[in-house]
């Protein structure tokens, strides 16, 4: 077994990678760019060495900077992570031949799988069921046009070398298919450095399930059940589970064994992933074999109980397998929620800055039975850099059941306290109590289909609502008297027998009022009695929980004025708390109008000007491609939202935008 080794990556998953090996008495060596100087990973290692500069391609992405850090501390072995170097054969190679073990698998195995159009043709070799499509690469845009007609509308134009959503796009016409080929070739180039491109059939109503496969070099391979990855935005994962609630044992049986022999095909050596697509019969095709540890593989931990990234270590050190296929059962079920720092009010644009506030749900085994788990890498007062991927954290559940693995992760989403920069937890908690996802009818158009027009901070439904007036008032009472020990105190004993306190709560969403009294023995809504309630909340506190007719709701609290901000189940809501004689009054106030910025095209991110296709003077019209900016590694098309003529241009091809900078202004 190794005695150190080097982690060539940051964030959450160096630190998920820092604890198995530390548990497994391995001792760490942390790298690190000029940005990460004072990370949680860089601080969490026993060793930390800088290797350059924050842009990726000026340190992570530097092999020759990992191989000196790892000659510098005495480092065994290297373990990539994902992303970054963890799928390059050439890397691999360079570590093999300075002596160091690389804890992943062998070269050839990446450079196969690595490679979209050779991996494809490798699995149909393999028996294994492949989606129809146009491996050979494609001359230019014209071509791309003319092999998605051929193959038929809809169709998937993918980078050979892609990954996590970067250089994919979906086309339905001509247009579309000419424009996706010039915008994945470029997204390809910037990415990963090659922008070979191919064409398949995109399956209408599909899942993205995925089968975690563990091999060892002693010819031992397992498959340790599937994972359900469809619910995605732009091809990105948002929230994984496992299992599937749509596979039936069958079908499992057969991807497993197909992933068994994909993984075969190339021995294998290590953890990795064989990513299928499954239309609504249960036909299943391969996608692709990311020769990695995934991103959501704490769920496959949560329901089996293996700890993969030291059966990876293990494998890396010749150990062969401690488990058959017969000891791998499946116990439970398991949520993960990507955290992002992204606005989803915004159209997801990417968010950076300090977290001025972070706290996590607490982690371990709750009172219900339920686990919760929240892999990150920051804590707070860390930087989110525009420079990396913009992920906070990823928070997991495990329960008995589904229903109750949801339940648990919509609690601990309402609990999840992140400030100082935009984040997605009220997405990702309106998901959590959407009824097509509780009911597992789910395909990878979810997100497109049920937030046509983006998310929005939409006004809570009538229930909703009224308990966050009642949370509201009850933080009102607490504000004006304070008892020394106000948690856990019924609301009703917090006044003397012959008081109440009376409130009316109104919300920014259409003039809705509720008016509440709480008593000395029960709450009432607008005259109707609500029974008693109990808060536990003290001023200041971040969170609040209310427990009212026998339901719990956890709400993040933030002091605004003449009131609360309130965000629980996937709403957002400023809610002001007025005396009932001060009410009337404040329904007079004048309505603050946004001001018209239609006249300007803004950077609606932190972002890198990459192209700028019109000039001073250009007519153009609604529609128009007008910019390209580049943020966190994804591209971003800004179009004309009106027809008019540019009048002036501020920035040039190049120029770093902050957010709501202006790139130009129209006559």
């Amino acid at each position: 077994m190794f005695k150190k080794i080097l982690i060539a990556n940051r964030g959450e998953i160096a630190c998920r990678v820092m604890k198995t090996a530390k548990r497994m008495g391995i001792a760490t060596v942390a790298v690190y760019s000029d940005a990460d100087r004072n990370a949680v990973h860089t601080r969490m290692a026993d060793e930390a060495v800088h290797i350059g500069p924050a842009p990726a391609n000026q340190s992570y992405l530097k092999a020759d900077a990992i191989i000196a850090a790892c000659r510098k501390t005495g480092a065994e072995a290297v373990h990539p992570g994902y992303g970054f170097l963890s799928e390059n054969a050439k890397f691999c190679e360079a570590l093999e031949a300075a002596g160091i073990t690389f804890i992943g698998p062998k070269p050839r195995a990446i450079q196969a799988m690595g490679d979209k159009i050779t991996s494809k043709k490798i699995a149909a070799e393999a028996g294994v069921s492949t989606v129809p499509g146009h491996m050979d690469l494609i001359a230019d845009a014209e071509e791309a046009v003319r092999i998605s007609a051929g193959i038929g509308y809809p169709v998937m134009i993918k980078a050979s070398a892609g990954g996590g959503g970067k250089g994919m796009r979906i086309a339905w016409n001509d247009d579309e298919a000419r424009e996706g080929y010039a915008r994945s070739k470029s997204e390809a180039a910037s990415s990963f450095g090659d922008d070979r491109i191919f064409i398949e059939k995109f399956v209408e109503e599909p899942r993205h399930i995925e089968i975690q496969v563990l091999a060892d070099a002693h010819g031992n391979c397992v498959y340790l059940n599937e994972r359900e990855c469809s619910i995605q935005r732009r091809n990105q994962k948002v929230i994984e589970e496992a299992p599937s609630p749509f596979l039936d044992e069958q079908t499992r049986r057969a991807m497993g064994e197909e992933a068994v022999a994909m993984a075969k095909a190339v021995d294998y050596q290590s953890a990795g992933t064989v990513e299928f697509i499954v239309d609504k019969h249960r036909n299943f095709y391969f996608l692709e074999m990311n020769t990695r540890l995934q991103v959501e593989h704490p769920v496959t931990e949560l329901i089996t109980g293996i700890d993969l990234v030291e059966a990876m270590i293990r494998v890396a050190a010749g150990e062969p397998l401690q488990v058959t296929q017969a000891d791998i059962g499946i116990r439970g079920w398991a949520i993960e929620s990507r955290l992002y720092a992204e606005n989803p009010y915004r159209g997801f644009l990417p968010s950076t800055g300090r977290l001025t506030r972070y706290r996590p749900p607490q982690e371990g085994e709750r009172e219900d039975g339920t686990i919760v788990r929240n892999d990150t890498g920051v804590e707070e007062g860390s930087t989110i850099s525009m420079f990396y991927d913009p992920m906070i954290a990823k928070l997991c559940t495990w329960g008995e059941t589904r229903e109750s693995a949801i339940d648990a992760m919509a609690a601990a989403l309402d609990g999840f306290v992140v400030e100082g920069i935009e984040h997605n937890v009220p997405f990702l908690a309106a998901i959590q109590r959407h009824p097509r996802w509780r009911s597992g009818e789910i395909t990878t158009g979810f997100i497109a289909e049920e937030y046509p027009d983006g998310f929005e901070n939409a006004a809570p439904p009538a229930s909703v609502f009224r308990r966050m007036a009642v949370a509201a008032t009850a933080m009102a009472q607490r504000t004006v008297r304070r008892p020394s020990d106000a948690r856990g105190e019924r609301i009703a004993g917090l006044l003397p027998p012959s008081g109440a306190f009376e409130r009316v709560v109104a919300i920014p969403f259409g003039g809705s009022e509720h008016a509440v009294r709480i008593g000395p023995s029960s709450v009432a809504v607008d005259g109707t009695e609500a029974g008693p309630a109990e808060l536990e909340w003290k001023p200041g506190e971040l969170i609040a929980v209310l427990d009212l007719e026998g339901e719990r709701t956890t709400y993040r609290v933030d002091p605004v004025t003449s009131g609360f901000r309130l965000r629980a189940e996937g709403y957002d809501v400023a809610l002001k708390v007025y005396p009932v004689h001060v009410a009337p009054l404040a329904r007079l106030m004048p309505e603050k109008l946004p001001p018209d910025l239609s006249k300007f095209l803004i950077s609606p991110m932190p972002a890198v000007l990459m192209t700028l296709s019109v000039k001073e003077g250009d007519e153009v019209q609604e529609g128009q491609i007008l910019a390209v900016v580049e943020a966190m590694k994804m591209e971003n098309v800004l179009r004309a939202e009106r027809s008019g003529t540019v009048e002036k241009i501020s920035v040039k091809e190049g120029d770093s935008l902050a957010v709501d900078d202006v790139i130009l202004e129209f006559a």
